[in-house]
């Protein structure tokens, strides 16, 4: 009888990995798609024969300047910040504990982006610089967030409270710096709301390294989020150092954030909506959440960024604003649901 048992539990395991497997490849396909349609559409539509002839037998056709020198380096940008923000929204809600964690809401993207402003106005040469300098600010903000709502532990509430207050706070130093600075910073604006216009190969450069990185380090710490879930003292019994823990995977993920940010500006809610979805689709296993909140943060963002190019064209959204527009009522949903 308890054989059967465990045959039944290892072919239900078998199933669900398998269920896994399939909603990888969606997607896959997903983040695919949304790239090949950032790459082909805006204010000047590529055919897919143009483009298929530039990738498969390098002719030059009439649109390849705006392919390789404006369109491409655009959407790689954007695909590895929907990334990022994704993976990093996911290890914030585990490691806070916290459904409703994502690095623009409390307050991480703000340290980054804060720092990030202050190596655009005082070293504005040195833009290789903003990752690094992004990410101390993010941890800053993050050490901030975790002190403020620690009270005999870690609740819900406290931390959108506390993070609430430390956005603002760090908000309010943007804006004071924009004002101060006001002939240093261009595209401020664009900055503020989140925005991938004019994003080139130099950017490419800025961020992928921090991608790799970020990817490879919380695939690692996928065994350590799913222990989190369990409990702490669960995982103390199973030797885990809980507070080291946390401080490691905090870390990574704003890396992630702050690598986001320092290309793309504030853009936010992609790390709350998209780590949701997968979850309720995928499940809480982070060996596959992680690469499944990956897919579908690229996906997400080069569908976003191609509709606010296309939709009010000639003129041009920045993609925040429109995922501020999808965020916030998604937000509210989770918020109600959770309180």
């Amino acid at each position: 009888m308890q054989n059967k048992s465990i045959n039944e539990n290892t072919k239900l395991g078998i199933a669900i990995d398998k269920w896994r497997i399939l909603m990888l490849a969606v997607f896959a396909i997903l983040a695919f798609t949304g790239f090949l349609c950032s790459i082909m559409n805006g204010a000047v539509a590529i055919p897919f024969d143009e483009l298929w002839q530039n990738v498969s037998t390098g002719a030059v056709g009439s649109h390849q300047q705006i392919l390789m020198n404006i369109r491409l380096p655009r959407t790689i940008v954007a695909a590895l910040v929907g990334m990022n923000l994704a993976i990093s929204g996911a290890i914030l809600q585990a490691v806070m504990k916290n459904p409703l964690a994502d690095p623009h809401i409390i307050g991480i993207s703000s340290g980054a982006g804060l720092t990030g402003i202050l190596v655009i106005v005082l070293f504005p040469n040195m833009e290789y610089l903003i990752t690094p300098i992004a990410f101390v600010g993010a941890m800053f903000a993050a050490v901030c967030i975790y002190a403020l709502a620690w009270k005999n532990g870690i609740r819900p509430l406290r931390i959108i409270l506390a993070g609430v207050a430390v956005s603002a706070f760090l908000g309010a130093g943007i804006s004071a710096i924009l004002v101060l600075y006001s002939d240093r910073v261009h595209g401020a604006l664009m900055w503020m709301v989140g925005g991938l216009s004019a994003r080139s190969w130099p950017h490419v450069e800025i961020i992928l390294p921090y991608a790799i990185i970020g990817f490879i380090l919380a695939m690692i710490g996928s065994r350590h989020l799913n222990i989190l879930q369990l409990g702490d003292d669960i995982a103390k019994g199973l030797g885990v150092n809980i507070e080291a823990t946390r401080i490691i995977l905090t870390a990574i993920g704003a890396l992630l954030a702050a690598s986001a940010v320092s290309v793309a500006g504030l853009l936010g809610f992609v790390g709350l909506i998209v780590p949701h979805t997968a979850r309720l689709i995928i499940g809480s296993d982070y060996r596959f959440l992680i690469p499944a909140s990956a897919l579908l943060g690229i996906a997400v963002v080069t569908y976003s960024d191609t509709f606010s190019r296309v939709a009010f064209a000639p003129m041009e959204l920045p993609v925040g604003i429109f995922m501020a527009i999808l965020g916030a009522p998604f937000f509210l949903f989770l918020l109600r649901k959770e309180l």
